[in-house]
C-alpha cells in the first residue's frame, strides 16, 4: 500500500468534498440536510481558503484530508471505506508534527470521531452547545508526550 501526505491543491477539491460527504453521512446522521448543504458550500468558499490543508493520497487517489487553523483541527475526514487503515492517524501525525499541541471540537453525538480522538490521545477540556444546530460540542486537546518530544529532538 502506497500512501503519501501532501499539501492540498485546488484540483483536489472534488476528492476532498467526496471524502467529507461520505464520512459525514455516517458520522453526522443527527445533522439536518440544510446544515450539511450549507457546510458543503462553505468548504471551498470559506474553510479551505482560510486553512492549512493536507490530503492523504493512497495509490494516486485522495482518500481524506485534514484542515488546520493554527493549532485547531478544523476538519479531518477520511472516506469510510478507508476507516481503520491508518489514513486518519497519518493525517493527525502530520498535524502533530506541524503543531505539537492540538485542539479540536467534535459533536458529542459523533461516536466515530470520539473513538478516533480518544485513541489518538486527545482529552476533553470543555463542552458547549453548537449554536447553529443545538447539538453538544466537546473541545478536546492533545499534547505530545514530553519524552516523545525529547526523543525526536535528539534524533534531529
Amino acid at each position: 500500500m502506497y500512501r503519501i501526505i501532501r499539501e492540498y491543491k485546488d484540483e483536489d477539491l472534488n476528492d476532498v468534498l467526496s471524502s467529507w460527504e461520505s464520512a459525514s453521512r455516517i458520522a453526522h446522521p443527527f445533522l439536518t440536510k440544510e446544515f450539511l448543504e450549507q457546510e458543503r458550500y462553505n468548504i471551498p468558499k470559506v474553510y479551505l481558503p482560510n486553512a492549512e490543508t493536507w490530503v492523504v493520497e493512497q495509490e494516486g487517489q485522495v482518500i481524506g484530508f485534514i484542515a488546520l487553523l493554527g493549532n485547531e483541527v478544523g476538519a479531518i475526514f477520511v472516506k469510510p471505506e478507508f476507516h481503520g487503515t491508518g489514513a486518519g492517524k497519518a493525517l493527525m501525525d502530520k498535524a502533530q508534527e506541524l503543531c505539537g499541541y492540538l485542539e479540536v471540537e467534535v459533536f458529542e453525538a459523533n461516536s466515530i470521531a470520539q473513538r478516533f480522538y480518544s485513541s489518538y490521545g486527545f482529552e476533553p477540556v470543555t463542552e458547549k452547545i453548537h449554536e447553529q444546530t443545538g447539538n453538544k460540542l466537546l473541545r478536546l486537546k492533545f499534547t505530545a508526550n514530553k519524552s516523545l518530544q525529547r526523543t525526536h529532538a535528539t534524533e534531529l
